[in-house]
């Protein structure tokens, strides 16, 4: 009996309902997977119908459909001699759960459910999902009449086994169950399972990927065996980017990782593992002795087909494959292919004719349209590869030079499929931000417009002077508070609507074959949103916003590296310039500043927001914890550059936070949708869950108690 088997994961750029693009993908990566040798092929989780169906996961539709493309695939004789493991939801006794499906040669083996369901942050599985609850247990699913003639049997196995074949034994878990503290792979281990399977689900988030691959490696290192990974990636039609990142790993050690950000609808990854390394690495007596004393047996399936060949044990050229190193990327690589990879996806599945940024002089609407470049570059590369279905997009959506001519440059397709604007104001907007704009839209090849929009300032203010016979003022010309803000809201919502308007009708004045709209890209940081810092129904009004989740720091650490690695020089300014929503008319002795309007720093408004999400503090708590974190007494470590106040600073920064947090939440009940980067990100549509009516913060308890605790450090401190 051979011991060298061939094995494939993969990656695939799936589309929530797209029922015969999801299938051919599958289809074509069982195809690849078998004309590299491998007798093993896992997919994503829930691969046939995609993974980000949401509520239509909920309908009966959802659950026939996704049958009858399990029964294409089944009844596809390229997609023999193979064993399969296929993700889907299937309905069981009136309950719906998310399964895979053991395939091989046109037959069912089993349906193995999900048994822990991802139910926290973006996910919301038992929304849809019942888990197995019964570990180990198998019962009958009853097949439809559709399969029944195919399986030439009415029931199949359904429930927690695992797959024996003639040389080895194969196991699978789905995502989440990786995650959790007794997760599958152990109990299967200790039960012989020497290949195991994980379908995932799993999105992006900044830095996340590390995460992720230690766990996997960590099963593997403490087990032994063989782990397969596969994953989603791109946009799916939903917030989220699946970031790929396939991997094989043996013993602990990653033996092929695939892409974590690509243009390819469909990656396979494959490997040449070595069963006799397992039992070698499992051999050791400690483990020997848990397996021994294990209760937890699984039910196997029996199957006569061989992952291994006694013919590849003589082939001299086969070996097994080595072990790699992990490859990662840096924050703002991430930044750049995350977000260019997914503006890519919803912009070539969308059908609109490219995409329009307000673009201010300032740093947020430079990353954005930095990243609209960014993505240009990745579409290019992919030409010059030959991506057959990158070039077909590009020759559909870039049709200014004539039907099927390709742009040669990123700056080529940039003028094509991105539009910038500037809109200023004639005693608020400088020079200097005017001619950033004007920089950077050369330097990246935007098609850019730059105008003022005072006349229709002035056309929108006459209504109140001439109905109320009331002339509001700016602050520096002596008006109110509730004059200043009216002022400089009004200007802000007009930019809005002017977006709109010229996105609406730019492809048609430059004689766009078609004509065509433009998708309005919206720039507000993860910090402004938190705060509220922006005005309701302004330019973060928009269609999608690929900066949402992504704070100052990081944005700007993106726009250093594009410097130099887009070679955009322009981009120096910007790093420079101090960020100012130029709202306020200039005079010599005031200019608008963002930290000073807020005031708090964005630095801070970083440290509020995984405070308050991922540590789930609130008023009373996050004072407690930042009045030790930001103390002037600390004894402060080498990479400690967190601010120093003193206590009542502290209170008062706490305070300042969760007054206008609560006072602005109604503005996220609005935000435009963004693409999820940060674990904090205060998205009110899915991701952060919260009322956006709140009492006064200033009358409630929390802020009382911060008093008094206030009180008790004083008195400490003055007896020191």
């Amino acid at each position: 009996m051979g011991h060298l088997v061939t094995v494939a994961t993969c990656s695939l750029n799936q589309w929530a309902l797209d029922w015969e693009g999801n299938t051919q993908r599958i289809i074509e990566s069982i195809q690849k997977a078998k004309a590299a040798g491998a007798r093993l092929r896992v997919g994503p989780e829930l691969e046939i119908c995609g993974y980000g169906c949401l509520d239509h996961l909920m309908e009966q539709d959802l659950y026939l459909h996704s049958l009858e493309m399990l029964r294409r695939i089944l009844l596809d004789e390229s997609c023999h001699g193979i064993l399969l493991d296929i993700g889907m939801p299937i309905q069981h006794r009136n309950q719906r759960f998310n399964c895979r499906v053991i395939c091989l040669n046109s037959k069912i083996l089993m349906i193995r459910p999900k048994m822990w369901l991802a139910n926290d942050g973006n996910y919301r599985e038992m929304r849809f999902f019942t888990p197995w609850m019964h570990p180990r247990e198998v019962e009958e699913y009853h097949l439809p009449r559709m399969l029944q003639a195919i399986q030439g049997a009415t029931h199949v196995p359904f429930g927690d086994a695992v797959i024996s074949t003639p040389d080895t034994c194969m196991g699978a878990e789905t995502c989440e169950e990786l995650f959790t503290p007794g997760a599958p792979h152990v109990p299967m281990s200790l039960d012989g399972v020497e290949v195991i399977t994980n379908s995932s689900g799993s999105h992006f988030e900044l830095q996340k990927l590390e995460t992720r691959l230690q766990l996997i490696m960590e099963a593997t290192r403490k087990c032994g065996g063989v782990y397969l990974y596969a994953n989603q990636q791109g946009c799916d039609g939903d917030r989220l980017y699946y970031d790929g990142s396939a991997m094989i790993i043996v013993n602990g050690n990653i033996v092929a990782q695939g892409s974590q950000f690509s243009l390819n609808d469909v990656e396979v990854l494959t490997a040449t593992v070595d069963l006799e390394e397992v039992r070698a690495y499992r051999s050791a007596i400690s483990r020997g002795l848990q397996a021994a004393s294990s209760n937890a047996k699984y039910q196997r399936i029996q199957t006569a087909f061989e992952l291994s060949s006694e013919e590849d044990d003589f082939d001299i050229e086969k070996r097994p494959s080595p072990p790699i190193k992990p490859r990662y990327h840096s924050v703002e690589e991430e930044v750049a292919l995350s977000a260019g990879c997914y503006l890519w996806d919803y912009l070539r599945r969308s059908g609109v004719a490219g995409y329009l940024v307000p673009l201010s002089g300032g740093i947020d609407s430079c990353a954005t349209a930095t990243i609209v470049y960014s993505m240009c570059r990745i579409v290019m590369d992919a030409v010059k590869e030959g991506n057959s279905q990158v070039i077909d997009d590009v020759k559909r959506i870039a049709k200014y030079k004539g039907e099927g001519v390709l742009p040669e440059t990123p700056q080529e397709l940039c003028n094509q499929i991105f539009s910038t604007i500037y809109m200023g104001m004639k005693a608020q907007s400088s020079r200097e931000t005017r001619q950033r704009a004007r920089d950077l839209a050369e330097a990246i090849g935007s098609y850019h417009v730059n105008l003022d929009i005072d006349d229709v300032y002035n056309a929108q203010k006459a209504l109140v002077v001439d109905t109320l016979n009331f002339e509001p003022k700016f602050k520096v010309h002596g008006g109110s508070h509730q004059e200043n803000i009216t002022l400089q809201c009004l200007q802000a919502r007009i930019r809005m609507v002017t977006a709109y308007e010229f996105g609406q009708i730019l492809p048609t004045a430059r004689n766009r074959p078609g004509g065509g709209s433009l998708l309005i890209l919206g720039s507000a940081n993860v910090g402004e949103s938190l705060r509220g810092y922006l005005t309701k129904y302004d330019c973060s009004s928009a269609d999608i916003n690929p900066i949402g989740s992504i704070d100052k720091a990081d944005l700007k650490r993106f726009i250093a590296w594009a410097e130099k690695n887009f070679d955009l020089p322009c981009l120096h300014d910007f790093l420079t310039a101090v960020p100012t929503a130029e709202l306020e008319p200039l005079t010599e002795s005031y200019v608008q500043s963002d930290e000073a309007d807020m005031g708090m720093t964005y630095a801070e408004l970083t440290i509020f927001g995984r405070l308050r999400k991922e540590n789930k503090l609130g008023p009373f708590g996050m004072f407690q914890r930042l009045v030790h974190d930001w103390s002037a007494d600390r004894v402060k470590g080498p990479d400690d550059d967190a601010p120093e106040y003193t206590p009542e600073q502290v209170a008062e920064k706490v305070k300042r936070f969760f007054h206008f947090y609560a006072i602005n939440r109604h503005k996220m009940t609005t935000l435009t949708p963004a693409l999820h980067c940060n674990p904090y990100s205060p998205d009110d549509n899915r991701f952060d869950l919260r009322p956006f009516l709140y009492p006064p913060f200033w009358k409630s308890w929390s802020f009382k108690k911060i008093d008094w605790e206030l009180e008790k450090i004083k008195k400490r401190m003055a007896k020191k």
